[in-house]
């Protein structure tokens, strides 16, 4: 049975088949008058020289397009300036100029009359030269709209890793830029090629003499109609077809590089040895200052330790600061420093980092081998140790696309490792990835981490992960710092309800501290506290932060507050039970809300709350 889906792509089945039919029938057409053609009246000579110079200007006129369209169609993707717009669209003005009109123009600028043409004598026009200089204007804008297409659509993270790794400008373009958009911009010179070798209007405008093929076919045709044609049609089509097939060959060589890999995603375990890095006592700081629009990140850290995240939600400039620290942005204002060493007025190829990206940056040209052997001071014994002891000696000789994501991640950790950097940037490395591949190679990073030295910063949006792989947490928002401090400190006491809710934390608070010793809630909750649950006595009146332990929640039927049960969540796998207590909401696992006359009370229940489960501690400034 015809699928739908099958059946709404049938018009446009119908529309294609019918546009390929009209662009095959003329080749078609073409076969029975082989045999009518005037094939002794060939001049073998003269149509062999106008093939060598179509052939020979094509060529001549191709490498200087090349030459000049590479860097042209890079700084047209990438340039910000505002006349490059203009700019692209005139080098572009040819594509959609008659080719006689283009010839014309040529003419105003290197004809016999024109003040370039009598500087060179004439030489500009009917001559080899003439004939490349037609070509090259009309056949220019082919490649330089591939080049221009091909740089626009490689990734700048590519770049950004390769400066990370000790490349200077130059290196990255010629060995991580350019490589990757090669391939469409061969497809744009081949193009630019067929284009000039096909060239009439502008050439004979300009050129009449030496003939090219497009020329000298024009004036047999003038001369002795149209059965004369099929020989001089035989070379054009020749190239057309070995172009043809070249290009099916190439395409075809390409798929055959995508196989199937297995998904082995862990850590092989290991023991620490002298290649391992070692950042001894360093440790990272810094004070980010960057304007983008309307957004203004001001952010300064001075952690103690040597495992760091970064957390907050998008947008809020986590990955921003990193690149500040990694030298990939500038900083309006403010340091980074590893030690006593101020990085910050390092280039990021002087910084000695690694830099893994949220994809990890892996050269989709480059096979494992390539990538460890990349960073500019990349130690090979120590890549053929982090190859042996992250599992990756059977990968050397694949690319990044035949790869598992966990592979990926153990080859962008091996070549940051190979240059023994002592500082180690991760941009939400496990975002794309799904929970269980996640949870697993976080718990993988994390020996990792146990093994090594280096000082890591972590940026993420999971308080799950930051907890696990850092010692010290920076949480900010819309650019500015909302709390700082250990895992510990920042988690069991949150600066502000919205720390708290970054960081995935419940029953938590903001209530007043009361004479009796009690704190009274948002919602008017009055909830027991020793002495014991504040570091400093606090004054009446005073404003706190107040969090309630889930087993300091009891049902009990003469309990003295009345609550009812408000649903039921399910959260990382476990189940929990959500409470409305006074205005408060609270939850609590399944497993330990013992609520035995949930059923009887069609939800209403009294519960106590245990003094010693209650914790409080001075709020920030709202």
């Amino acid at each position: 049975m015809t699928q739908p889906a099958q059946r709404a792509a049938r018009p446009l089945w119908w529309l294609g088949a019918l546009l390929a039919v009209y662009l095959c029938a003329p080749f078609f057409a073409s076969i029975p008058q082989i045999d009518q053609a005037d094939w002794a009246g060939v001049d073998w000579h003269t149509m062999g020289s106008a093939v060598g110079v179509s052939v020979a200007s094509a060529s001549v006129a191709s490498l200087i397009i090349l030459v000049g369209g590479v860097p042209l169609g890079y700084w047209l993707a990438r340039s910000r300036a505002r006349g490059v717009a203009v700019l692209g669209f005139v080098v572009q003005l040819p594509l959609a100029l008659p080719p006689l009109t283009s010839g014309v123009l040529l003419l105003f600028l290197i004809g016999p009359y024109s003040a370039l043409g009598q500087l060179f004598n004439g030489a500009l026009t009917d001559s080899f030269t003439g004939i490349v200089l037609a070509e090259t204007f009309v056949a220019a804008p082919f490649l330089i709209v591939a080049a221009r297409s091909a740089f626009a659509a490689v990734d700048p993270v590519y770049d950004d890793v390769a400066a990370t790794l000790g490349h200077h400008a130059a290196s990255r373009f010629f060995r991580v830029t350019l490589p990757i958009a090669w391939p469409a911009i061969r497809a744009g010179l081949a193009l630019a090629w067929l284009r000039a070798f096909g060239e009439f209007g502008a050439t004979v405008m300009v050129a009449y003499h030496p003939y090219s093929l497009p020329v000298y076919t024009y004036v047999v045709f003038g001369g002795q109609g149209l059965p004369a044609m099929m020989p001089l049609l035989l070379p054009t089509l020749a190239i057309a077809i070995v172009c043809a097939v070249l290009s099916v060959y190439s395409r075809g060589a390409r798929a055959t590089l995508a196989v199937s890999v297995d998904n082995g995603d862990e850590l092989t375990a290991f023991t620490p040895a002298a290649t391992a890095v070692d950042a001894g006592g360093l440790r990272l700081a810094f004070a980010a200052q960057r304007r983008l629009g309307a957004f203004t990140l001001d952010v300064a850290w001075q952690p103690r330790t040597r495992r760091l995240a970064i957390i907050g939600p998008s947008g809020s400039g986590k990955s921003l600061a990193l690149r500040i620290v990694a030298g990939l942005e500038q900083n309006d204002a403010g340091f980074v420093s590893l030690g006593a060493t101020d990085i910050g007025a390092l280039p990021p190829e002087r910084r000695q980092i690694g830099y893994m990206p949220q994809d990890y940056g892996l050269f989709p040209h480059m096979t494992v081998a390539q990538q460890l052997a990349f960073p500019v001071d990349a130690d090979a014994a120590s890549a053929r140790y982090w190859l042996a002891h992250l599992g990756l000696d059977a990968l050397t000789q694949r690319l990044p696309r035949q790869l598992s994501f966990g592979q990926r991640q153990r080859v962008a950790l091996a070549r940051a490792l190979t240059r023994h950097s002592q500082l180690l940037l991760f941009d939400e490395p496990f975002a794309a990835l799904d929970t269980p591949r996640r949870r697993k190679l976080q718990q993988s990073l994390r020996a990792l981490q146990r093994e090594i030295g280096a000082v890591t910063v972590i940026v993420t949006h999971d308080p799950d992960e930051a907890a696990l792989l850092a010692d010290e947490v920076l949480v900010i928002e819309h650019g500015r710092t909302l709390q700082a401090g250990t895992v510990d400190a920042v988690f069991a006491r949150p600066a502000s309800l919205r720390v708290a809710e970054l960081l995935g934390l419940h029953n938590i608070g903001v209530g007043v501290a009361l004479d009796s010793g009690e704190i009274e809630t948002a919602g008017g909750l009055r909830l027991p506290c020793r002495s014991a649950c504040l570091d400093t006595p606090l004054a009446a009146g005073t404003r706190v932060m107040w969090r309630v332990s889930p087993r300091a929640l009891c049902a009990t039927p003469g309990g003295s507050l009345e609550g009812r049960l408000a649903g039921y969540s399910l959260r990382h796998g476990d189940r929990y039970v959500t409470l409305e207590l006074a205005g408060e909401t609270f939850d609590i696992p399944a497993e330990e809300a013992a609520l035995p006359h949930a059923s009887a009370h069609a939800g209403a229940l009294r519960f106590e709350i245990d003094p010693s489960g209650v914790t409080a501690w001075p709020a920030a400034h709202p």
